[in-house]
C-alpha cells in the first residue's frame, strides 16, 4: 500500500480523535458566554449548556445547574441537541475509521479486505463531515445571537453584555478538525480506488498450448 495513503489515513484518524476531545470539552465546559460587571469586578459569570458558574478572582468557583429543562432558552436547547449529535457522529466515525486503516490487519482475503476498508473509511469520512457541520451550527448560532445582543441599541449602556467564552473557540476548533478529518479520510478512499484502477492486471501464464500435428501431403512422400 502507498505510504501517502497510509499517511492520509493516520492524519485523518488523529484529527478525528482530537476533534472528538475538543467537542467533548466544548459540550461540558460552562464558559460558552462570560459576563463581568463594574459593580462586582472580582467576579465573572459564565454560562454553559448545563450550568451557570460564578468565578472569583481569588480562585473560587461556584456552579449551579439549570433548574428546569422546559425553562431553558431555545438556543441552549438547540445547542444541547446538536452537540450531543456531534459527539455521537464523531465517536461513530472514529470507531469506523480505526478498522478501516490499512495498518490494521484483517483475516479477510486481499480483495475483500480492500473493499471493506474503503467502505469503512468512506462512512467514517462522511460521519466526520456531518459531525463538523453539526458542531459548527450551535457554536456559530450562539455567537451570532451574542453579537446581536451586544450591539442592541435598545438596551442602556449600563446594562452588562454577555461576551464570547473559551468554549466557543474550542467548538470552532472542533468543527474545523472534524471537517479536515473527514476530507482526509475521503481523499484516502479516492486514492486507494485510483490505485486499484491503474494497477496492472497480471494474467497468469498457463502451459504452452500443444501445436497441432502437421499433415503431410501426398506429394511430400514422393
Amino acid at each position: 500500500m502507498d505510504r501517502d495513503v497510509c499517511a492520509l489515513e493516520l492524519l485523518g484518524l488523529l484529527l478525528a480523535g482530537g476533534a472528538l476531545l475538543c467537542t467533548l470539552t466544548t459540550t461540558l465546559r460552562s464558559s460558552w458566554l462570560t459576563l463581568s460587571t463594574e459593580l462586582l469586578p472580582t467576579e465573572t459569570f459564565e454560562l454553559g449548556l448545563w450550568e451557570t458558574c460564578v468565578v472569583q478572582d481569588l480562585g473560587g468557583l461556584e456552579c449551579r445547574p439549570y433548574d428546569s429543562l422546559l425553562g431553558l432558552p431555545p438556543d441552549i436547547k438547540l445547542a444541547r441537541v446538536l452537540m450531543c449529535g456531534t459527539l455521537g457522529a464523531g465517536l461513530l466515525g472514529l470507531m469506523l475509521a480505526i478498522p478501516g486503516m490499512h495498518l490494521v490487519n484483517s483475516c479477510r482475503r486481499r480483495s475483500d479486505e480492500l473493499r471493506c476498508k474503503r467502505r469503512l473509511k468512506a462512512a467514517a469520512g462522511v460521519l466526520s463531515l456531518l459531525a463538523g457541520v453539526l458542531g459548527l451550527v450551535p457554536v456559530s448560532y450562539i455567537a451570532h445571537l451574542t453579537v446581536l445582543r451586544f450591539f442592541d441599541e435598545s438596551l442602556p449602556d449600563v446594562v452588562p453584555r454577555w461576551e464570547f467564552g473559551d468554549a466557543l473557540f474550542c467548538g470552532w476548533t472542533a468543527g474545523v478538525l472534524h471537517l479536515a478529518a473527514g476530507t482526509l479520510l475521503l481523499t484516502s478512499c479516492v486514492c486507494v480506488q485510483g490505485d486499484n484502477w491503474t494497477a496492472p492486471v497480471h494474467v497468469p501464464s498457463g502451459g504452452a498450448r500443444p501445436a497441432r500435428p502437421r499433415i503431410r501431403t501426398r506429394s511430400e512422400y514422393v
